[in-house]
């Protein structure tokens, strides 16, 4: 039997046109998809910021049934307060408080700066069983001048009425006594009501610097 040998020389691994990498929520990997399938809807920049807040129809925000799914980009989150968890929580049609029911899991790898110490585990202190709090996505943010948080949170068809409002983030901390701390956060909402208003905010303390960005995700 011969044996197929694999030409690298021959494989192409140049874009395709009008291509742009984005990322797959599924795979939690890189896949390409079209320029246009991932729409930028509302950036939000902080400064000294207690929350910074996502509202369908004010200030220009989408968060309906015009996309199947939504996408926010944490970039360079950095808190006044050191050691702060970083957190978001919806609001459903007609709602206010901030306070609906999430049932959600956790786990993270982290390693530290020296190399001592490196783990990959469940992280209980931050999930929700049918709880109303702030879902943590990231635990221990520090606030030196160099560190800050960064990450992607999904929410996958926020305006259905049929079904639970699933969301999945990951995300990536300086944690503040200087590990590296990558976590992984999926749950949903417990509500058959659209969730039209999404809230983020640290645990203590301001929001002190950084951007999220809003993308709405077409022929998803």
């Amino acid at each position: 039997m011969a044996i197929s040998k694999f030409n690298y020389n021959s494989f192409n691994v140049t874009p395709v046109a009008g291509a742009a990498l984005a990322f797959d929520a599924d795979a939690d990997g890189f896949s390409t998809a079209t320029a246009t399938s991932m729409v930028l809807i509302k950036t939000l920049t902080a400064s000294s910021s207690a929350t910074l807040s996502f509202v369908d129809g004010s200030s220009d925000v989408v968060l309906d049934n015009t996309y199947p799914v939504y996408m926010f980009k944490f970039i360079n989150i950095h808190p006044a307060t050191d050691g702060t968890a970083f957190s978001f929580q919806g609001n459903s049609s007609g709602g206010s408080g901030y306070n609906e029911t999430i049932t959600s899991s956790v786990f993270q790898a982290q390693h530290n700066e020296s190399g001592s110490a490196s783990s990959l585990s469940y992280v209980t202190s931050m999930d929700q069983a049918n709880g109303t709090s702030f879902q943590q996505i990231g635990l221990s943010v520090g606030n030196d001048n160099d560190q800050s948080f960064v990450g992607s949170l999904f929410l996958f068809n926020p305006s259905s009425t049929t079904f639970v409002k699933h969301f999945s983030a990951t995300t990536q901390e300086y944690y503040s006594s200087n590990y590296s701390k990558r976590y992984f956060t999926g749950g949903y909402f417990n509500t058959t009501s659209a969730i039209d208003e999404i809230q983020f905010k640290f645990a203590s303390g301001n929001i002190d610097a950084g951007t999220i960005k809003l993308y709405g995700i077409k022929d998803s």
